[in-house]
């Protein structure tokens, strides 16, 4: 491994998540290593009543509760993290924000006039609103940001969070990413899923399988995902449960295309090689990669072509989590880092569930049919979303 610049350590120590596969982070494990939901990639039986009182529930969009209420978990988790609260941030990410309200206030405007538009349509849509009701909620008064980077921003949060500790901003922060666009207004379908299926993003056949030769789209999910990160001395000294330690985080951009990723990944291969630097490791060092593998043609191959320049052959073990999660837009990133945290903890690789018929152009070890057993080092995590944003997280066991 190579030698490390000086900053402060940092360090997971909280995790709350809700998935169309499990609330909880024990619910969502075990759903990660079950045969994938069928249908809708809903958080099911998700009760907003348990975090917010019923007129706050109305006045809250759909990705701002599951933003708090994966914020509610990780810092329930995490036990006594926030020690001061100008030291503590909230950095969170979405990539569409309130819309499903917006599309319902839209057609309460076409439908019902002016005078019907709700008063709190802005603070609803607005991208910021699940960060800042994180903030609100538990007093943290310290730097409360969004990222907005597409299906990168919830690893991007994370990574921006992780900075904030290392270089001495912050003593904790609560980062993370969620996403919900799905809901129908009345008898009209979301437009998020008509534009994602008009723009031939989407699954025909409704099945998500990533890095399988059949792959046709990804499956649209909503969900939300939340971590605590803290400086390492600040969590040994109150005795925290450390689930693992963040040694390094990069972005790039493909500066290529809207949508489509760069030829060969190439935008995707130097955010890998940038957060391995940053994380002071070599390519032999990490022992799992967590993919983005959304299911989608161009980008699980750009994907698996930009592991194969980094690694060489063979390349560490490849999971998506996408076969049974779906994709959760921003949230994906943040859902990710979970499984991962909870991967290093438990020394469990969960399968890429969907996969059964592997694309011979991907030269990958691909965990598939049941959870893989092995023993925890450096996990590096991807996300890639349009706009040609990448993000890259490298997670490891806490070392002495």
């Amino acid at each position: 491994m190579r030698e490390r610049a000086a900053r402060r350590r940092v360090v997971v120590t909280g995790l709350g998540v809700a998935s169309c596969c499990g609330i909880g982070k024990d619910a969502f494990f075990e759903g990660l290593c079950s045969p994938a939901p069928q249908g809708e990639r809903r958080v099911p039986d998700f009760d907003p009543s348990r975090y917010f009182e019923p007129k706050e529930a109305r006045r809250t969009d759909r990705f701002a509760q599951l933003s708090v209420a994966a914020a509610s978990m990780a810092l329930d988790d995490a036990g006594d993290a926030v020690t001061d609260p100008d030291r503590t941030g909230v950095i969170f990410g979405t990539g569409v924000g309130g819309l499903e309200t917006l599309q319902e206030q839209i057609t309460v405007l076409v439908e019902r006039g002016a005078r019907r538009v709700s008063p709190f349509l802005v603070p609803m849509i607005m991208g910021n609103a699940g960060a800042a009701a994180i903030s609100m909620r538990f007093g943290l008064r310290g730097p409360c940001e969004t990222i907005v980077t597409a299906c990168a921003a919830g690893t991007h949060s994370i990574g921006n969070a992780y900075r904030l500790i290392a270089y001495g901003r912050c003593d904790t922060v609560v980062s993370g990413g969620a996403e919900a666009a799905m809901e129908p207004v009345g008898d009209r379908p979301a437009v998020g899923i008509v534009a994602f299926g008009n723009m031939t993003a989407l699954s025909t056949s409704g099945v998500s399988r990533p890095f399988d030769v059949r792959r046709d789209g990804f499956v649209i999910a909503e969900g939300g995902a939340a971590v605590v990160l803290e400086e390492l001395g600040h969590a040994l000294e109150r005795g925290a449960h450390i689930y693992a330690e963040v040694l390094g985080a990069a972005s790039t951009a493909d500066a290529h295309h809207i949508t489509a990723p760069a030829p060969e990944g190439a935008g995707a291969r130097s955010c890998m090689e940038i957060a391995l630097e940053d994380a002071s490791v070599e390519p032999g060092d990490i022992t799992h990669i967590n993919g983005h593998g959304t299911s989608t043609p161009l980008n699980d191959l750009a994907e698996a072509q930009a592991i194969e320049k980094v690694f060489g052959a063979p390349a560490p073990p490849v999971t998506s989590i996408k076969g049974v999660t779906g994709h959760a837009l921003a949230a994906a990133g943040a859902i990710e880092a979970v499984a991962v945290a909870l991967t290093i903890e438990r020394g469990v690789i969960p399968p890429t569930a969907g996969l059964e018929q592997q694309d011979p152009d991907i030269r990958l070890d691909i965990v598939t049919g049941a959870p893989r057993p092995f023993t925890p080092g450096p996990v590096l995590s991807n996300s890639f979303g349009f706009g040609g944003h990448n993000g890259c997280l490298v997670l490891a066991p806490v070392r002495a």
